[in-house]
């Protein structure tokens, strides 16, 4: 059942008795039809009559019950709270099957991004120069989305303006008109504070694009903030933006001899062929640095540079 709850009546009339009620999630078996109306069995052994379009088939449940589990181990992106009551579809799109609708104000897990097609809707066709790079062409206006997992692990789709990234403050100040996709706690630095207050501050890397849903591209630049100690502030540590960045990005950590253990992580970037390399970098704070595998030789980068934040 794919409604928050629908009412179980008695017979299929405009005067009818209230028999019961069925609840999101709920599996019923279905005994008869009539018109747009279907007779069913819940799980307890009630039955009544419930309108067809809150009903999806076990093909629906058993191909969301897969996507589940086959993103079970997908790196998370991003922590995020959701704008608006908004369903979890099986496939990226305002018309594709979806089982489960979660709430307004519930907490999510950013796995990965798409896009799709609005229907109905057709954005003008430009007869002039195509304007600055990185927008969407004209044509079928496409919206992003975004594979979610709720509270309870379930797995789907959402519509990606429903959702908030739960970006810390002292970040997302920094967004200059960006929009940011996803962010990772890279390392914690102890910092004395002014006064002796001693506290563990956060170093990030955020992944970042421009405010346009559509686009090619996951994300177009990362910015890697650490926090200095002296100054008691953030600073951009590095910055390179020209990429053709694919979620998910990883972040781990790797033994690097003399230097320690330090924090690693590794985008995934596309190149004109379309073919998706990996591009692993290492943050020794206050310094990043790209890591090569053996035989690997590094592309002149878009743009990176260490800068105050």
């Amino acid at each position: 059942m794919s409604a928050p709850q629908a009412t179980l009546r008695d017979q299929v009339s405009f005067a009818y008795n209230h028999v019961g009620t069925v609840k999101n999630g709920d599996r019923v078996e279905v005994l008869d039809h009539e018109k747009r109306f279907a007779r069913v069995r819940t799980a307890t052994g009630l039955e009544g009559w419930i309108e067809q379009r809150y009903l999806v088939s076990q093909q629906t449940y058993d191909a969301l019950q897969k996507l589940t589990s086959g993103n079970a181990s997908d790196p998370v992106q991003a922590p995020a709270v959701l704008r608006n009551d908004t369903n979890l579809h099986l496939t990226p799109g305002r018309e594709t099957e979806h089982l489960y609708q979660l709430s307004s104000g519930a907490r999510v897990l950013v796995l990965q991004r798409a896009t799709a097609e609005r229907t109905g809707v057709t954005a003008p066709i430009k007869t002039v120069t195509q304007g600055k790079p990185g927008k969407p062409p004209a044509g079928p206006v496409l919206e992003d989305w975004f594979l979610v997992r709720d509270s309870e692990n379930r797995v789907g789709w959402v519509l990606a303006r429903m959702v908030d990234l739960d970006i810390p403050l002292d970040v997302a100040q920094y967004a200059e008109g960006q929009r940011f996709v996803a962010f990772f706690v890279l390392n914690k630095v102890r910092d004395e504070g002014r006064e002796g207050a001693d506290k563990d501050v956060a170093e990030y890397l955020c992944a970042i694009t421009e405010p346009h849903d559509g686009l090619p591209y996951d994300y177009d630049q990362i910015r890697v903030f650490t926090w200095n100690t002296r100054k008691h502030r953030y600073e951009t540590a590095y910055h390179e933006h020209g990429l053709n960045g694919v979620l998910p990005i990883t972040v781990t950590s790797e033994n690097f001899d003399k230097e320690g253990t330090l924090p690693v992580f590794i985008l995934r970037v596309k190149d004109d062929s379309g073919n998706v390399s990996e591009r692993k970098y290492k943050l020794n704070t206050p310094i990043v640095r790209r890591v090569l595998a053996p035989g690997e030789q590094k592309e002149t980068p878009g743009t990176a540079r260490k800068r105050r934040a």
